[in-house]
């Protein structure tokens, strides 16, 4: 599914009124590529504790943007995979990378005076220890786990404590996913959704969740996010 790299795409939806002041972020497929280690980690936690045979992590992809325990119950698999998962998750941190463009976005962001959180399905710790082996956590002023709010994704509670760390009214923030949790967290929290599609695979269920906004690369998010004026 091919997109035109150009501006900011308004979906059918209407935006709702800025000016954008805050976003939050998810992390896996938005800020961090990291299909391919928790491939290799789900495979490593599946073989551990189920046993032989193919781990099914296409379906398991199919729910990112959950909390681990809340995909093993989904799925039908043992909570227990979380411990190996997790392990192999820090072992392998080194080979995550971060999206072409982001640390770019993310400091001219930073530059104009717009606050940011992360709001992801990892644990707080982990999430937490990624970016900063990345070299990215100075930048964003809140990094929030699915472990650290009562309700993970898709319930609103992340995003809406993201904007009670950042001070912040809905109308003046918006969540960037990937994932229709992510679309589905923000819309409930009463703030602006945009979609991304730089992580690749097919986005067609993502679009037709009507987000706010589309994004096809990061630097695209910077048309909604003027500077701060001084105060």
């Amino acid at each position: 599914m091919s997109h035109p790299p150009s501006t900011l795409e308004v979906s059918t939806a209407p935006a709702r009124p800025g000016p954008i002041r805050a976003v939050v972020f998810d992390l896996d497929g938005v800020v961090v590529d990291s299909s391919a280690v928790m491939r290799a980690a789900f495979s490593v936690a599946y073989a551990e504790v189920v046993g032989p045979g193919p781990a099914p992590f296409e379906e398991y992809n199919k729910h990112m943007g959950r909390y681990f325990p809340d995909i093993m119950r989904l799925m039908g698999l043992p909570l227990e995979m979380e411990e190996p998962f997790v392990r192999e998750s820090y072992r392998l941190a080194h080979q995550v990378p971060l999206f072409p463009g982001v640390r770019e976005t993310l400091e001219e962001l930073s530059e104009r005076g717009i606050r940011m959180a992360v709001a992801t399905g990892k644990s707080g710790p982990r999430a937490r220890s990624l970016l900063d082996l990345l070299g990215v956590l100075h930048l964003f002023d809140h990094v929030i786990g699915s472990d650290e709010v009562p309700r993970p994704k898709p319930a609103p509670d992340i995003v809406l404590r993201a904007l009670e760390l950042l001070g912040m009214p809905p109308h003046q923030a918006m969540m960037v996913g990937d994932a229709i949790t992510d679309l589905t967290s923000g819309r409930d929290a009463g703030v602006t959704t945009v979609a991304t599609t730089w992580h690749g695979g097919d986005v067609e269920d993502l679009l037709a969740a009507a987000p706010d906004l589309v994004a096809h690369k990061p630097e695209e998010l910077l048309a909604h996010c003027p500077a701060v004026p001084a105060t």
